[in-house]
C-alpha cells in the first residue's frame, strides 16, 4: 500500500512515494532539473505559469513511480503541499486566465497597507491575526484594479495547491488553512471575513468550496489517471501550504514545537495554542494543519524571502565558475566567524514581511578591496541569512514563543555547516535534522486523511533523526559580535527607510 506526496515549489516540483506500512520513502523525483523560471516583468514582480507546475508534476510523478519500481495503480491516496500565498485565477471552463502572482511578488503591498488602515488595524489583527499585507487577497485586489476585464471573467480564485488538485480531480475546493494564508479567514467568527470581502468588493462566489485539510478533497479523473499511470478514483486526501506541511513532516503539531526551512526563502514556524499576533505584523499567524474551532493550533510564521536565492546568486555570480553547493560551503567554511567585518543584508527578493512589507534590497557593507575575497562574500551571505533568522526569532520570542530546539529537514541551507553552526551559535538553540521533506510529509498527510494512519504519531513513527547541532559556547561571543555589527547596519537602513523598530 503506497502513498503519493506532491510538493509544488517555486524552484521545482517534487513527488515522493511512501510505503504506508514501513513509512519509508521508496521513490522520489523532481522536475525541472534546473531551477524553474520566475518571470519578473517589472521590479518587485514575480510570476509563474500554473500549467508549468502541472507539467513539472507529471514528470516528477512518472519519475518517482519508475524509481519506486511499483505499479502506480497501487497508490491509495494523494497529498499536496504547495508554495504559499500565490494567486491562481480560472474561468468557468477551469482555464487559467493569467500567470500566477506568486509569494515573493511585491506589487500588492499598497493594497494590503490601505486595507489594514481602512478596515482598522485593531479589527484586522483581532480577526485576521495579520495585516492583509502582500498576501493573496491583496494580489486579487491588484488584479481587480489593473485588469478589470480579466477580473470579470474570474470564476474562482485559488492557491497553487488548489489548482493542482483541480487539475487532478476536476473539483475546485480549498481549506481553512489555505484561506487563512490568503488572509481571507476571520478567526474570531470562524468564517470567511466579511470585513475583507466587503472592503475589496469581492463576491463570496469567488471562494472555492471549503473542505477539511485531512479528508476527501476529490478523486482522480479517469483521463488524468491514465496520463499519470495511476488508478481512476484515487482520492486526494490532504493539502497544505509548504510551511504548515513542512511542520507536519517534522511532526510539529503542538504548542511550543518549532520547524524551520532554508530553501528559496527561509522560514521559522512555531505552533501556538492560543490566539495571538504581532502588533506590527512582522511575523504572521495562520491556521495550522490541525487547527479547528475546538482546538486552537496556529502556525506563527517568520519568513525571509532572500535565503537560498541569495546563496544561489553568490554561486552563480561570485563563486568560481562551475562549483556546486558543497564546494561553495567549503569556501565559506574557510573564513572565520564574522567574515572579516563584511556584512550582507539578504533582502533582495521582494518586500519583506519582517520589515513591514518594505523592500530595502540586498546590500553589502564593510567591503574592503584589500581584505575581502570571494570566500568572504560566500560566508557573509550565509551569516547574513542566519542573522535575519535571529532578528525574526527575537520577534517571535516577544510573542511568547520560546525557541530552544529547531527541527529541520536535512536539505538546502541546512546542508551547510556554516549555516547550521552559525544559526545554533547565535540563537543558542539546538538544531535537530531529520531525513524528510515536504513531499514525504504530504504523502503521510494523505495517509492520515485517508484513514490509513489513525494518528500523526503513527504516521511519523518512522521519522529518523540524523544529526544534532549543539551551540558552540567557545564561539558564542564571536557570533554575537558579528550579529551586533549586522544589526547596526540593518537598523541604520530601517531608519533611512522610515521603518519602525
Amino acid at each position: 500500500m503506497y502513498l503519493l506526496g506532491c510538493d509544488i515549489g517555486s524552484s521545482s516540483v517534487k513527488a515522493s512515494i511512501v510505503d504506508a506500512n514501513s513509512g519509508l520513502t521508496i521513490g522520489a523525483d523532481f522536475y525541472p532539473k534546473e531551477e524553474a523560471p520566475i518571470k519578473a516583468v517589472k521590479p518587485g514582480w514575480a510570476e509563474q505559469e500554473p500549467d508549468d507546475w502541472w507539467k513539472y508534476l507529471k514528470e516528477a510523478i512518472k519519475g518517482a513511480i519508475a524509481k519506486a519500481g511499483i505499479q502506480g495503480t497501487d497508490i491509495k491516496a494523494i497529498g499536496i503541499s504547495y508554495q504559499m500565498h500565490g494567486l491562481v485565477l480560472v474561468d468557468k471552463k477551469m482555464e487559467v486566465l493569467r500567470p500566477s502572482i506568486i509569494w515573493c511578488d511585491s506589487r500588492a503591498v499598497p493594497y494590503g497597507d490601505r486595507a489594514f488602515k481602512n478596515i482598522g488595524e485593531k479589527q484586522c489583527l483581532s480577526h485576521l491575526l495579520n495585516s492583509p499585507g502582500n498576501f493573496t487577497a491583496s494580489k486579487l485586489a491588484w488584479v481587480k484594479e489593473f485588469e478589470p476585464e480579466l477580473f470579470r471573467s474570474v470564476h474562482k480564485f485559488m492557491l497553487p495547491g488548489d489548482f493542482i488538485a483541480m487539475r487532478m480531480t476536476g473539483d475546485i475546493v480549498t481549506t481553512v488553512s489555505g484561506l487563512s494564508e490568503g488572509i481571507f479567514w476571520d478567526f474570531k467568527n470562524e468564517q470567511v471575513s466579511e470585513d475583507l470581502m466587503n472592503y475589496f468588493g469581492f463576491s463570496n462566489d469567488l471562494i472555492p468550496e471549503i473542505r477539511p485539510t485531512f479528508g476527501l478533497q476529490g478523486e482522480l479523473l479517469g483521463s488524468v489517471a491514465t496520463e499519470l499511470g495511476l488508478k481512476k478514483g484515487t482520492p486526494v486526501t490532504y493539502r497544505a501550504g509548504d510551511q504548515p506541511n513542512n511542520a507536519l513532516s517534522l511532526n510539529v503539531l503542538n504548542p511550543g514545537e518549532i520547524a524551520a526551512t532554508g530553501g528559496t526563502s527561509g522560514v521559522v514556524y512555531g505552533v501556538n495554542g492560543k490566539v495571538n499576533f504581532d502588533t506590527l505584523s512582522r511575523v504572521n499567524t495562520f491556521a495550522h494543519v490541525n487547527h479547528s474551532a475546538d482546538q486552537t493550533r496556529l502556525g506563527v510564521l517568520l519568513c525571509i524571502n532572500g535565503v537560498g536565492i541569495l546563496n544561489s546568486w553568490v554561486k552563480k555570480n561570485v563563486a568560481p565558475e562551475g562549483i556546486g553547493y558543497p564546494e561553495l560551503n567549503e569556501l565559506a567554511a574557510g573564513i572565520p566567524v564574522g567574515s572579516g567585518g563584511l556584512s550582507i543584508l539578504p533582502f533582495g527578493n521582494g518586500a519583506e514581511r519582517m520589515l513591514q512589507n518594505k523592500q530595502i534590497d540586498c546590500s553589502i557593507h564593510g567591503l574592503n578591496f584589500n581584505i575581502h575575497s570571494k570566500a568572504h562574500i560566500a560566508r557573509a551571505a550565509q551569516e547574513g541569512i542566519v542573522f535575519s533568522f535571529k532578528y525574526g526569532m527575537d520577534i517571535m520570542n516577544e510573542m511568547g514563543i520560546d525557541i530552544d530546539v529547531i527541527r529541520a529537514g536535512s536539505a538546502n541551507m541546512f546542508l551547510s555547516p556554516v549555516f547550521r553552526d552559525t544559526l545554533s551559535g547565535v540563537t543558542g538553540t539546538v538544531i535537530e535534522l531529520f531525513d524528510t521533506n515536504g513531499a514525504v510529509g504530504a504523502a503521510k498527510g494523505a495517509g492520515i486523511g485517508a484513514g490509513i494512519y489513525q494518528s500523526a504519531e503513527e504516521a511519523f513513527a518512522s521519522l529518523k533523526k540524523i544529526d544534532v547541532i549543539e551551540p558552540d559556547g567557545l564561539k558564542a561571543d564571536k557570533y554575537c559580535a558579528a550579529y551586533s555589527i549586522w544589526k547596526e547596519r540593518l537598523d541604520k537602513l530601517m531608519c533611512e527607510n522610515n521603518i519602525p523598530m
